[in-house]
């Protein structure tokens, strides 16, 4: 094994544990807010440091390249999409209220 796998394991395992740890949370935490906050670290680091760890671990590269474009997608779109749910269930919740 060589360093750079080394270090691409350790991002692999702190992306999988950011991961599950949000899943886990998606199941115990109650209510839509709570649970969009869990959800925050998962699509803000679990998923790019996965995409980080495989770009490493593929070495230099298109393939590499192709990997972060990626990560970086999903660290900007995962923001997006977590406060474009959230305005969502503020709206269904104004709506339900009148």
């Amino acid at each position: 094994m060589t360093g750079r796998h080394d270090v691409a394991l350790v991002l692999l395992c702190a992306g999988t544990t950011a991961l599950l740890l949000a899943a886990l949370a998606l199941v115990v935490l109650p209510g839509p807010y709570l649970r969009l906050h869990a959800l925050s670290p998962a699509a803000a680091l679990g998923a790019p440091l996965v995409a980080l760890a495989l770009a490493l671990d593929t070495g230099p590269g298109r393939a590499a390249a192709k990997l972060l474009v990626i990560g970086l997608l999903l660290a900007a779109g995962g923001t997006v999409t977590t406060m474009a749910v959230a305005r969502t269930t503020v709206h269904a919740e104004r709506e339900a209220t009148r």
